[in-house]
């Protein structure tokens, strides 16, 4: 009875499930009862428009989602799923949602044996107190359907139940979950995944009276290893088991080999360790295994897996730590199997090798991806049933085999960032007329296929980033009509853009043309029947002329590094509020900025620098609520800083260096945009004090003030920059993923680094990836004046300070040494007297040093880094000595240091020596000078 119910659900709308008897009528009293549960919930107008009192409608029997008994007239089935999953995209399926509360009425339906609410909405509210009523059900679906905890005690209500799905809801508060299932002992399919299930140290093992299997899902629940007990009564009986995404520890626990029936076993996504135990090799049951992400290792080899290599169908060890060398014809032992993932291991050794095999393989899915294998492909002939191959982010190297062209039910081939090389041809691609995904970027391949070549194929992602396809642009592209994302970055292609290629598709997400040397202009881009949120990337060419006016619809356009000049009016054109890239830096670009920025809502990363632009920055800039980077860096820009830039609160990189902007520094900057990473006002004409208020910036990582006209004195409190106490980090990046939208839901395309000249070791360098690991302060060229805080050597993570061409006065601070990280230090063209701290020796990483030009005295400290660095770092200190410096004191000085040797070492009161009438020199100072 309950297969043949399953069998029922014709559809997964649940339409139309009416009785074949014209003459069969519902009963009145189940009539008016779905009536009142109708009234309950709000719905779309569409869901249970079949439900009403019209002469047509009277029959409850034919209204949807309702099927009765052919026999009583008796409702017994009750389908009102939300049809829709989130892969139809996230707002249709919540549209989509009945909402409200389930009405008591239901429980009317006594002769009900299955009930599907799933995917509905009723807010946290009780299900009906069923109190003996529906004894019949025996199908439940209630999962993602935000009903309280208290389900799980009304289901004990249900003994008859035989599947029960309460996935996606909020059971936290069912304290005793394990007992209640114990009052439902005939359940063959019971699923509690993602229901934030309270963790029970002894559970109770679940009793079951079926005599037949028993399918089990717990995954997503954080359930630690204290959960094993529970399955111990029913271990014999499980065919399906899945403990996915939970917190179990250890190794694979010894109770898993009692398991005779099981079929399907998933444990994927926690923190198991240690070997694959044999025993899971005797369960010659097994179909599908899936241990991906834990930390499982030890080596794959030949009988590991014992009689699984009859049964075993589905193998999944994703994201392990296994090692050792694949053998792939061990592989061909395996003659059930159809999907091996091995992807994200330590695996080495070499992928090629002599098949003897008996049979061709029945794999249809081989992931192999970042691993350590190395050497040549092997001959693909063996593997005549693939539909995935992806080997990429190895080692291998040498030619791609020709045998590739015999894989004729291949849909997606993955070679990327690997050593191969040679030359593509169409012959790689003569049968393959189901491929619709290829990669073979950052290898070192030549794609030449011949001018009038047709492939059999239509593409939907084509990634051929940097193998080589120029001169001349690839004709073959005009054949492909379907293609979402398209990749001919680093092609060497030296070409125009012939007009046919921006036909382009309507589902296009994301095309980059990036690093090659195209030329020419773009044409109007706006009537492009584009129907998704595509990005775009041209950068890096030779492409010349004014902007194009681009598509509304974009959500990244990066023009970077051309030749594009006039005025960017044509913006205002695009009026996109998806745009969310922006990145027209390094080109001819010049005039004001339009005032427009209110368009777009959703920017994130704002890229103008090194053009010609000039005037004041629009106050609409305000408007920019999303924007994270703003790069305006070399260009005339003037005036004061718009005060509505306060309103961007989420910046975190900010470079308006090298302008002509004016005034004092405002206040807001450190108050509002507390997100800030990056700043630098560096080369323009700002005067006045440093404002304290910057000192609020807790996250910034790079100040650069230098070169204006600032004075007064540096900040006391620049210890409060916390981000300068915390370590830097290699994958730090400073910077944003950037989204193409399809019908369905967003992701990600790409990701925008943010790059910046940083002062670093007396030169500028251009920083992009490793922005992160540095941590910079640089108020160097100003007129600063007073002393060096000592506050400042409290920000031990500090990697570079500048405080070079101001007026500070004073001694360098004793705590200089603090600044353990410190690799570039310059405090030249100042007025700073006194010693050199002997701690500045403790600075094991300073490879540069400068303090020329200062009134400092006496012997420079005795370090290792110290005496390494060229004499130039101490040059204009006249009362400076010892190494590196070698030349000898000027004879003058040389006399008076004797003359007052001799009147020290014959005073007994030498430490009171009185001022010398011709000289300003104290005893202090003597000390200092004799070294």
């Amino acid at each position: 009875m309950f297969l043949w119910l399953c069998h029922s659900i014709t559809t997964a709308n649940g339409f139309n499930l009416s009785a074949k008897e014209d003459n069969i009528r519902c009963i009145e009293k189940e009539r008016r009862a779905l009536l009142m549960f109708k009234q309950s919930v709000v719905h779309d107008p569409g869901r249970l428009s079949s439900w009403g009192s019209k002469d047509g409608e009277k029959d409850c029997c034919l209204w949807r989602g309702v099927r009765c008994s052919n026999r009583t007239g008796h409702v017994i089935m009750l389908n009102l799923h939300n049809p829709l999953t989130f892969d139809d995209g996230f707002y249709a399926y919540q549209n989509n949602r009945l909402r409200g509360t389930i009405n008591p009425s239901l429980l009317e339906l006594q002769h009900l044996r299955y009930l599907d609410l799933s995917g509905n909405d009723f807010g946290g509210s009780l299900f009906p107190n069923i109190n003996g009523s529906l004894n019949r059900l025996r199908y439940l679906d209630l999962h993602d359907t935000a009903l309280s905890s208290a389900i799980l005690y009304q289901v004990g209500n249900l003994s008859s139940l035989r599947y029960l799905d309460l996935s996606w809801n909020n059971l936290s508060e069912a304290k005793d979950w394990p007992q209640l299932l114990n009052k439902v002992p005939y359940l063959e399919d019971l699923k509690l995944s993602w229901c934030s299930l309270p963790i029970i140290l002894s559970p109770p093992s679940l009793t079951n009276s079926t005599s037949t299997q028993i399918s089990i899902d717990l995954s997503g629940n954080e359930l630690t290893s204290s959960i094993y007990p529970l399955l111990f009564n029913i271990t014999s009986k499980i065919v399906d088991l899945s403990l996915d995404e939970n917190s179990l520890g250890g190794s694979i626990p010894d109770f898993f080999r009692n398991m005779i029936s099981l079929k399907h076993l998933s444990l994927s996504v926690n923190n198991l360790e240690g070997d694959i135990p044999k025993f899971l090799g005797n369960i010659c049951t097994v179909e599908t295994l899936s241990l991906a992400v834990n930390n499982l290792s030890g080596s794959i080899i030949p009988g590991y897996f014992g009689c699984l290599e009859n049964s075993l169908q589905f193998l999944d060890l994703f994201v392990n730590k296994f090692h050792g060398p694949l053998v792939l014809p061990y592989i061909a032992r395996f003659s059930s199997l159809r999907e091996l993932h091995l992807a994200d291991n330590r695996l080495n050794g070499f992928l090629s090798g002599t098949f003897n095999f008996k049979q061709p393989s029945k794999l249809t899915y081989l992931h192999l991806s970042s691993n350590q294998l190395k050497g040549t492909l092997p001959d693909f002939t063996i593997f005549s049933s693939l539909k995935v191959l992806l080997i990429n982010d190895n080692q291998l190297n040498g030619a791609v085999p020709e045998s590739l062209g015999c894989l004729s039910e291949l849909e997606h081939l993955y070679f990327a960032r690997n050593s191969l090389e040679g030359v593509i041809s169409e012959t790689h691609f003569k049968n393959l007329s189901k491929l619709r995904f290829l990669d073979l970027s950052f290898n070192h391949l030549v794609v030449n296929f011949s001018p009038g070549w047709v492939p059999l194929f239509q593409l939907h992602q084509i990634y051929l980033s940097f193998c080589k396809l120029g001169p001349h642009f690839p004709k073959w592209l005009q054949t492909q009509k379907e293609f979402e994302d398209l990749d001919i970055s680093g092609a060497g292609i030296s070409d125009t853009i012939p007009d046919w290629f921006w036909d382009l598709p309507p589902h296009l997400l994301s095309l980059n043309l990036s690093h090659n040397q195209m030329t020419g202009m773009l044409p109007d881009l706006s009537s492009l029947k584009l129907k998704e949120f595509p990005g775009m990337d041209l950068s890096f060419n030779m492409f010349e002329g004014p902007l194009p006016v681009l598509p509304y619809n974009m959500t990244s356009i990066i023009l970077a590094k051309n030749r594009f000049s006039g005025s960017v009016s044509s913006l205002c054109k695009t009026a996109a509020g998806s745009l969310s890239i922006l990145d027209l830096s390094d080109n001819l670009l010049s005039g004001v900025l339009p005032d427009c920025f209110f368009h777009w809502q959703n920017l994130s990363v704002l890229n103008l620098a090194n053009n010609n632009f000039s005037g004041v920055i629009p106050t609409t800039v305000g408007s920019l609520l999303s924007i994270e980077t703003i790069n305006l860096r070399n260009n005339s820009f003037s005036g004061d800083l718009p005060s509505s830039l306060k309103n961007c609160n989420r910046l975190a990189f900010l470079d308006l260096s090298e302008n002509m902007f004016s005034g004092s520094i405002p206040a807001w900057i450190g108050e509002n945009l507390f997100s800030l990473i990056f700043l630098s006002l560096q080369a323009n004409e700002f005067y006045g004090r440093i404002p304290s208020n910057l000192c609020q910036l807790a996250n910034i990582r790079i100040l650069d003030l230098s070169q204006n006209t600032l004075s007064g004195a540096v900040p006391l409190c620049l210890n409060n920059l916390t981000a300068m106490v915390q370590k830097g980090d290699q994958d730090d990046i400073i910077g944003q993923e950037y989204w193409s939208s399809g019908e369905a839901n967003g992701f990600a395309t790409g990701f925008y680094i943010a790059e910046a000249w940083v002062g670093l070791k007396g030169k500028k360098y251009e920083c992009e990836r490793n922005l992160g690991l540095f941590r910079i302060i640089d108020l160097a060229s100003n007129k600063l004046d007073g002393e060096i805080p000592d506050e400042i050597t409290r920000l031990s993570e500090l990697v570079v300070l500048n405080l070079s061409g101001n007026n500070l006065i004073g001694f360098i601070p004793e705590n200089i040494g603090r600044l353990k990280q410190l690799e570039s230090l310059d405090l030249s063209n100042n007025q700073l007297s006194g010693q050199i701290p002997n701690s500045i020796a403790d600075l094991n990483f300073l490879s540069y040093l400068n303090l020329s030009y200062n009134n400092l005295s006496g012997k420079i400290p005795l370090g290792t880094q110290l005496q390494s660095l060229d004499a130039s770092a101490f040059i204009g200190n006249q009362a400076l000595c010892g190494p590196p410096i070698t030349q000898e004191a000027p004879k003058r000085t040389r006399f008076k240091l004797n003359h007052l040797k001799k009147r020290v070492m014959n005073s007994i009161d030498g430490l009171m020596l009185e001022r010398e009438s011709d000289s300003s020199w104290r005893f202090g100072e003597f000390l200092a000078l004799y070294c």
